[in-house]
């Protein structure tokens, strides 16, 4: 071979040279397509390309999207997909309602100036589970969250009172909701005004005005709760309660927050406002 001549070596050292070469790719395949599968399984096959390129350039590696689709195709691990899903409230009632103060501005400047507030249901054999719960629009953080077999103003005002205390209520805060009955009854819009809350409230028939709590329970529907048999409610509020604490806001990243989990994105900004 002329290259051999022309580099002084002989033809058996030069095919040694291609084989350690695809050697050393294929062990290189190996290690990525093996960190692809761990970061695939351990979102529980929730994660796709996307943020799976991002959490192996968190971790070091030097990796396209499209090379990732390539090996998850060829390896058979595909994100689980969504479900449609209803309404849940009823806005039909003779309660006063308030209005719209967020006007679909989900961006905000830090923890504690907007929460967002929705209910949504789940399936078991015994019957409905019903999920409220109160998110942080600045970190989308679930904050405060309550389940019940019954839709009733008791259940989101649970899942207001955990919020509380989880995130004490800063002079300004604005609490948005739809129209449901449950957010407008005296006894839920008394405990925001006593703690001094803004109330704001979507428009009528307008899910768009409350579009960041319904893509957490599209989410979690998607995630969790379609790929699941509950037997019990016990059971979904087992399942409900892990998600929402172990995955959700400490292990799910956001495109919305720079790829960072909910937990990761409050903590920066307290620290990087400590340190200013």
């Amino acid at each position: 071979m002329k290259m051999c001549s022309v580099f002084g070596v002989s033809k058996s050292g030069y095919y040694d040279w291609l084989k350690r070469d695809e050697s050393e790719q294929r062990m290189a395949r190996k290690r990525l397509t093996e960190e692809i599968k761990n970061i695939y399984y351990k979102s529980k096959k929730r994660y796709g390309s996307i943020k799976i390129t991002r959490e192996l350039r968190k971790t070091g590696f030097s990796v396209s999207e499209r090379h990732v689709q390539r090996i998850m195709t060829e390896e058979g691990m595909k994100s689980i997909t969504a479900q449609k899903f209803k309404a849940t409230t009823n806005s039909d009632h003779d309660k006063h309602i308030y209005p719209n103060l967020l006007e679909q501005n989900f961006k905000t400047s830090g923890p504690g100036v907007a929460w967002v507030s929705d209910i949504t249901y789940i399936w078991t054999r015994q019957g409905w589970l019903y999920l409220a719960s109160v998110m942080d629009l600045y970190s989308r953080k679930i904050i405060g969250f309550s389940m019940s077999s019954r839709m009733t103003k008791e259940l989101v005002i649970q899942a207001l009172e955990r919020a509380v205390r989880h995130q004490p209520p800063k002079k300004g805060l604005i609490h948005h909701s739809d129209r449901g009955s449950q957010y407008a009854s005296k006894e839920y819009t008394k405990i925001l005004k006593d703690a001094e809350i803004q109330i704001s409230m979507s428009g009528k028939g307008n899910c768009y005005d409350n579009a960041c709590i319904e893509s957490f329970h599209s989410v979690i529907k998607k995630e969790l709760i379609f790929h699941k048999d509950y037997k019990t409610r016990k059971e979904a509020k087992s399942s409900i309660f892990d998600y929402i604490l172990s995955f959700y806001n400490s292990w799910r990243i956001h495109s919305t927050l720079d790829y960072s989990t909910p937990n990761e994105f409050e903590k920066a900004y307290y620290l990087k406002n400590e340190a200013a």
